[in-house]
């Protein structure tokens, strides 16, 4: 076959993906139907993840995604590449007064000279993408080799549910932090708590503007996409006044770079907060009476907040519109009603534990039934294609695919809009998005693109090998495989064709 007739046979197989409706064996084995649930549950199959869920069986195994040890579980060789991103562990408060105090001392001292202003900008910006690029690498990382794997899937999930986007001001410096110190911690714990940690961050809060929202300078920004997006859900009863009383609520919750505290008077001295950037100003605060979904709030400052943030994880809607969103994201794009309607039991009954959450949705018939018929999206699909192809063979450099991210359409921290990426197959089975799966396929499957060529100076790319006929494939992978895909594996003329073939498949494009 001539490389044209291949790459066409590629490109249609990428392309079924999207409209092949898997197969479905009438008597799964046990073993088959415990690794379907590991490619769920994780962020692809892998060796390692098949040993464990086989020594442990398929309930110990959940148990221990949902209630993951605290604290980072990773190899070695992966917390020393994070542990150096962080750069002497300097906060993130201290990170970006730093910045921001460089390019002040440089502009000062450019005068009216308009390149040196020019490259005092330059510097400025180049130091805000480090901390981006640090923040990639770290979020790679961690979905690639973490035992936790629910724990780093919730945590995509949180940040694509509480979307910032490190493209707007210096929220480049922020995004790591907020994925670290705001999401992971909380991904697995209660809702409320998650809420008011991505209230507290200020990427969040300059993400959507509050840093802006003062009495007498209302914005709405933030008190809309609350109530619309992370909580209660479009169409759910809430009204505009209830938006404008939120806000109100929302004042004086903001941003504040300045080493030294505001000037308050003696009565208001008390009610300032200020935790590294976050800063509840009482100065900004419009401390009159407010009505919230039919409660009454007395002004009292930063207890306000929290009053709302009890009513709205306690309303019915936001219990809806959480699970329906989990469940949208493991199950079905169209999630059956029964399962939405027992997980939002589950939310109300256990005042928001997401751990709980996700075990009803995990032991419902509902979820096994839709296993292995979920189309990736680009992260599902860039990780697990490595995670497959390398196992525990650590890469050495996670630029490659933060670029593969980017260039399908699904970069982190880059989504501009509040609501976050699709999480439908429609956003991500366009035929320009199967040839770019076609063409990242044939990279990782011939010996990683870049992955195993470090930063430092003088590396030299190491090959991959990638390892895709493995044991795991024989034993396990290759007896699930559509009569389809086999006949097309077995056309490859080389390794790295059946890798290219492989990774391109129907199969391997659901999870």
């Amino acid at each position: 076959m001539g490389v044209g007739a291949r790459g066409s046979l590629l490109l249609t197989i990428a392309c079924a993906a999207a409209l092949a409706t898997p197969a479905l064996s009438m008597d799964p084995p046990a073993r088959g139907a415990d690794l379907a649930l590991v490619n769920r549950v994780t962020w692809g199959i892998n060796p390692a993840d098949a040993r464990a869920i086989g020594a442990l069986g398929p309930d110990r195994w959940l148990e221990q995604q949902l209630n993951p040890p605290r604290g980072d579980h990773l190899p070695r060789a992966v917390q020393d590449q994070i542990d150096a991103s962080y750069g002497g562990h300097a906060s993130m408060a201290a990170t970006l007064t730093a910045i921001e105090d460089q390019r002040a001392a440089s502009l000062a001292a450019a005068g009216a000279d308009a390149d040196k202003k020019q490259a005092a900008q330059q510097a400025y910006q180049q130091a805000l993408n480090a901390e981006v690029r640090q923040a990639q690498l770290r979020s790679v990382l961690r979905a690639l080799y973490s035992a936790d794997q629910l724990r780093e899937q919730m945590t995509w999930f949180w940040f694509n549910h509480f979307n910032v986007s490190a493209n707007k001001a210096d929220i480049r410096a922020m995004v790591g932090d907020y994925e670290d110190t705001a999401l992971r911690p909380h991904a697995l714990g209660r809702f409320r708590d998650l809420l008011e940690a991505t209230l507290r961050h200020p990427a969040m809060l300059r993400y959507l503007d509050n840093a802006d929202n003062a009495v007498g300078h209302i914005n709405e920004n933030y008190a809309r996409e609350i109530m619309e997006l992370h909580t209660m859900g479009v169409g759910s009863g809430y009204t505009q006044k209830d938006v404008q009383e939120l806000a109100r609520i929302l004042t004086g919750v903001g941003v504040d770079l300045r080493p030294n505290p505001p000037r308050l008077p003696p009565a208001l001295q008390g009610q300032l907060i200020r935790q590294g950037l976050f800063e509840f100003n009482p100065n900004r605060h419009d401390y009159g009476d407010k009505v919230f979904l039919g409660h009454v709030i007395r002004g009292a400052g930063f207890g306000e907040v929290e009053q709302a943030l009890d009513i709205l994880t306690r309303e019915p809607a936001t219990a809806r519109h959480i699970s329906r969103q989990l469940a949208t994201y493991f199950v079905a794009d169209a999630p059956p009603q029964p399962l939405v309607d027992a997980m939002t039991a589950t939310f109300q009954r256990t005042d928001g534990d997401i751990s709980d959450v996700l075990r009803t949705m995990f032991r419902s018939p509902q979820f096994h039934a839709s296993l292995g018929s979920k189309f990736k999206d680009p992260v599902h699909y860039v990780y697990s294609a490595i995670r497959l192809a390398y196992g525990d063979r650590v890469i050495l450099n996670a630029g490659p695919a933060a670029r593969w991210l980017d260039r399908l359409g699904e970069g982190l921290y880059r989504h501009e809009t509040p609501d976050g990426y699709s999480m439908t197959t429609t956003g991500w089975d366009g035929p320009g998005q199967m040839e770019s799966r076609f063409e990242l396929a044939r990279q990782i499957g011939s010996g990683g693109a870049g992955l195993f060529k470090s930063d430092a100076p003088g590396a030299v790319d190491q090959p991959g090998f990638p390892q895709l006929q493995n044991a795991l494939y024989y034993e396990a992978l290759a007896k699930g495989l559509a009569p389809a895909t086999t006949a097309a594996l077995n056309q490859a003329i080389s390794p790295q064709d059946w890798n290219a073939l492989f990774l391109s498949s129907p199969d391997f494009m659901r999870r």
